[in-house]
């Protein structure tokens, strides 16, 4: 190992890993110490079922990759403004944005950009295909149920772009007799929010409509600036209907629209449109054989009004995907196919070519040898606009003893060039971009306890062909992709958590070390140490709760001269349920009043209080 691991930053990087090791293992001790059962709800919240890791429902344990649940509870809990916020922090996350409240983000997983980990709703993968990165910040946390972040390459199962990890969203399913639900809120910066919700299941169907509302006039993004207001209106529907002979049939409709004011040379603006639209159908051939088929659609629609004009960009994706899953004594085999038709409008670009397709078959063993398990997959990609790829991957685990799994994998990943990259008119384009291509070795162990959980990971990924701008104009600006650079990004990922008593306590530490080797620099707008802890304590009709995030320095530039200092930030909670089916809550975001950017330039809301009013499930 190079002796450059233990230059200062990195060092102390360890020191604090270590710190926090020994102060979380009294917590995961007294967790095994206690001789009670875990209440079942408990038990999912610490050991929770994930399907994305594999393909098919895994416990939190047997997964085999590093994987983080936010629940139902947790999102209630923490009931966020912006989905960013609940992914900031978490094991291996890191997020940048251009002001708060529905501005420019990006979500960096394991030191990753963007545009190299996937965003997922209900299996219906949602980018824009000109950017190759996900709007997150124009989709409501309140449209979700839980959300499951798996960090690491995921390739050889979902294709594509899946070189960080994946995150996906839940839509609430819908069960047991008709239960409406209603919130009304506001707070700081003039915001306003309602959203309301019924679903239940009756005679074999089962059904969730929601919407929702959110406005606020925002503030000043940029120092001296006008205030950057926002506003977003979505709309949620998913149906599924189970017939006798074990057939579901289902469909999935969510849709959000609004505006969002920005400084882009002056004062600018966006009106946007993110949707997702499945259906699907589920098939028992036989006892030991299910056969799904999923048609599916996601748009991203974007309008952008500024001084100099205004643009129009329209990205749709349609997808086809068949999934079969056969059950083999203890073990699993998944294979299907996938073909994915991506198309890019802009009407004052005018792309060079404005559709491509990709068509993949893929395979999947899930192999029980207790103690020992294995995953192993494949894929193949036949993409219509740059190079076949497959991607592979191997994980195998060994379970210890009854509480700790040992685990090791190996895993390829690509990345696709995106439209822009590929056909943007002028000197902004590159027809000639190969697929960004990484491989990943991961070492880890999870303990799963009575009442508790920790999980360890340590990891490098090194990523080959790595699309750059760099200038070839000679006029100062970086406009032309090249495959010009290659990155390493090393990293260790301690998360922990306890439930005991009336007390939910989550903690998480990640060191990321992502350097773009050609530089020998670090990857733009990556911190390398991160802390989040979450405490909440239920007081009888009274909840009570925190999040502290800290976090170090990061730089806005590829020469690491555009520093950004590290800030640490607190947010505070209460819920009280005063009445039955009633409840209110208020939160307090950024209670330190800590003024810090992620992106040079933009600053970040500072201290702000909310209160809503809520009936039924919400």
């Amino acid at each position: 190992m190079s002796n450059r691991l233990f230059k200062s930053g990195r060092f102390h990087a360890g020191k604090t890993l270590a710190t926090f090791s020994l102060a979380a293992l009294p917590l995961a001790v007294h967790a095994q110490s206690v001789n009670v059962p875990s209440e079942p709800d408990s038990a999912g919240a610490l050991n929770p079922m994930v399907v994305t890791a594999a393909l098919a429902p895994r416990t939190a344990d047997e997964t085999l990759s590093s994987v983080t649940v936010l629940d139902e509870a947790t999102l209630r809990r923490q009931d966020p403004t912006d989905l960013t916020d609940l992914l900031r922090g978490q094991p291996g996350v890191d997020v940048s944005s251009n002001g708060t409240f529905g501005k420019v983000s990006g979500v960096y997983i394991r030191g990753t950009k963007n545009n190299q980990s996937l965003l997922m709703i209900d299996g219906i993968r949602l980018r824009s295909a000109a950017t190759g990165g996900a709007a997150w910040q124009f989709l409501d946390p309140r449209m979700f149920e839980s959300a499951e972040i798996v960090r690491g390459p995921k390739g050889s199962l979902y294709g594509a772009d899946a070189v960080g990890g994946v995150v996906q969203l839940f839509t609430p399913q819908g069960e047991g007799r008709p239960t409406p639900s209603l919130s009304l809120g506001g707070g700081s910066f003039n915001t306003q929010r309602a959203s309301a919700s019924l679903s239940g299941s009756s005679g074999g169907t089962s059904y969730h409509v929601a919407a929702s509302r959110f406005d606020t006039d925002g503030y000043e993004i940029v120092k001296g600036e006008s205030d950057k207001g926002y506003d977003n209106t979505s709309a949620l529907v998913r149906l599924a209907h189970t017939f006798s002979s074990g057939v579901e049939l289902g469909l999935l409709g969510l849709r959000a629209r609004g505006n969002t004011e920005f400084d882009q040379f002056g004062p600018a603006d966006t009106d946007y449109v993110q949707q997702v639209a499945g259906i699907y159908g589920e098939i028992p051939i036989s006892s030991g054989w299910s056969s799904r088929l999923t048609l599916s659609e996601a748009r991203d629609e974007q309008e952008n009004h500024n001084d100099f004009g205004g643009s129009v960009f329209e990205t749709q994706t349609r997808t086809t995907r068949w999934e079969n899953t056969w059950d083999i004594g203890n073990h699993q085999l998944i294979a299907g196919a996938e073909y994915q038709d991506d198309s890019v409008d802009g009407s004052d670009v005018g792309y060079d070519v404005e559709s491509r397709y990709n068509r993949a078959v893929f395979t999947q063993a899930l192999l029980d040898f207790s103690p020992f398990t294995a995953q192993a997959s494949l894929r193949f990609d036949d993409n219509q606009a740059y190079s076949d790829e497959a991607t592979g991957g191997l994980a195998l685990g060994y379970d210890l003893d009854d509480h700790h799994t040992l685990r090791a994998s190996y895993a390829t990943a690509f990345r696709a060039p995106s439209f822009d990259e590929l056909y943007y008119p002028g000197t902004f384009q590159n027809p000639d971009l190969k697929a960004e291509t990484s491989d990943n070795i991961e070492l880890g162990v999870r303990a799963q306890l009575a009442h508790g959980f920790w999980d360890l990971a340590l990891y490098q990924n090194n990523i080959d062909d790595l699309i750059t701008n760099v200038d070839t104009s000679g006029n100062g600006f970086v406009d032309t992709p090249k495959n010009v650079s290659r990155a390493r990004i090393r990293g260790a990922e301690l998360s922990a958590g306890v439930d005991i008593d009336d007390w939910t306590l989550r903690a998480a530490l990640t060191y990321t070390d992502p350097e773009n080797r050609e530089l020998d620099k670090r990857l733009i707008r990556r911190s390398t140490q991160s802390l989040r802890f979450d405490a909440d304590r239920a007081l009888g009709d009274w909840s009570l709760g925190g999040t502290l995030i800290a976090q170090n320095h990061r730089y806005d530039d590829e020469a690491n001269q555009d520093r950004m200092a590290g800030a640490t930030t607190l947010k505070l909670r209460a819920g009280y349920a005063f009445s039955p089916g009633w409840s209110a809550r208020l939160t307090v975001e950024d209670a330190l009043d800590r003024e810090y950017k992620t992106v040079k330039g933009y600053e970040a809301a500072g201290r702000a209080a909310y209160l809503s009013v809520s009936f039924g499930a919400q």
